[in-house]
């Protein structure tokens, strides 16, 4: 019984050595590799080229005459949403583009979607990114499942936009909700109390109805941004925005066959069809096609390790799990499916 204590005590020390040892390997070849990074931009006094955001993951293979980068744009588009890339679906995206935008073995990019749009001002920087990128490299949009309202006014900054035939895209217009629960105040006893600097202050408070005067005002605010909207649209697909209005712009979703029919769309196809037009825009019929994705670093193996540790252990089945939460005073781009 003795020599097995010993044995225990023994091969206990030694794991316990092993892991102070990996810890100590890994800081000190951290800090090497730091110090190293840090001794190069100080000794030199000139900015050093920062490390990439994103790695590269091979999807088809090329001769080496350059790249098609694939970025993703997945889910509800929001500042506040975290995306297929990283922490921050808008500000990852940029970051995407702008990776690509200085690697000059990139020729085009390919955008694959699968969101159903989102919040109106962060549509609006995705698309004002895409159309600012693609003033340098050609940029073509693929919509997979879905790709509507938001994700279709992002749409109208790129090069060259496709679907498939079964795609639900199109839902151009604009959407902004608001509870009113001031019967259930009156059935619980409950009374909202509000004291305020102008008339429009509580403008969308639930708890009392609207004036007329507060509905004709947010009304309002709804059609300018679906002008807005509109005008992008028919400048991008070379449409009349008065037949938009009067026609398929009227928050309706479309199967990507008939967004073709209505001029929404360039090409119906498959992904590997988006890839072939992203290489002949770019003038390199046998680029290699890459994914980017996001890159290893101690703080993603940290992340992982916090989601992990608050995780449910239960497993149940959720229908309305892919709806978004909408914001009470948020203006959307959203399908009529979404709203409440």
């Amino acid at each position: 019984m003795g020599q097995r204590l010993r044995l225990m005590k023994k091969s206990g020390c030694a794991i316990i050595a092993l892991f102070l040892a990996l810890c100590v390997s890994i800081f000190v070849n951290g800090s090497l590799l730091l110090s190293m990074g840090l001794g190069k931009s100080v000794s030199s006094g000139v900015r050093t080229e920062q490390p990439k955001k994103f790695e590269e993951q091979i999807v088809v293979d090329g001769d080496g005459s350059g790249k098609i980068v694939v970025i993703p744009l997945e889910g509800i588009i929001s500042f506040g949403a975290k995306g297929a890339l990283g922490d921050s679906l808008v500000d990852d995206l940029k970051a995407a583009f702008r990776q690509a935008e200085e690697d000059s073995s990139v020729k085009a990019v390919v955008m694959t979607v699968d969101s159903p749009g989102g919040e109106v001002t962060a549509s609006d920087a995705i698309y004002h990114e895409i159309q600012r990128f693609a003033r340098h490299k050609p940029v073509v949009y693929f919509m997979n499942s879905i790709g509507a309202s938001g994700a279709y006014y992002a749409a109208c900054g790129a090069s060259w936009v496709m679907c498939n035939d079964t795609t639900f895209t199109g839902s151009i217009g604009v959407i902004i909700s608001t509870l009113n629960y001031r019967d259930l105040f009156g059935k619980i006893g409950l009374q909202s109390v509000v004291f305020k600097s102008g008339k429009f202050k509580d403008l969308l408070n639930g708890a009392r109805e609207m004036t007329p005067e507060e509905q004709e005002y947010v009304q309002g605010l709804v059609m300018q941004s679906y002008g807005r909207f509109v005008g992008i649209v028919a400048k991008a697909r070379k449409i009349d925005e008065n037949s938009l209005r009067t026609g398929v712009a009227d928050g309706r979703i479309l199967s990507g066959t008939d967004a073709y029919q209505a001029k929404l769309v360039d090409q119906l196809g498959y992904v590997e069809d988006a890839y072939a037009k992203a290489r002949q825009l770019g003038d390199a019929p046998k680029a290699s096609v890459v994914l980017y994705k996001r890159s290893f670093s101690f703080s993603n193996i940290f992340q992982l390790f916090g989601e992990s540790s608050q995780a449910k252990t239960d497993v149940h089945i959720d229908l309305l799990q892919q709806m978004p939460e909408l914001k009470p005073g948020h203006m959307y781009l959203l399908p009529p499916f979404y709203a409440p």
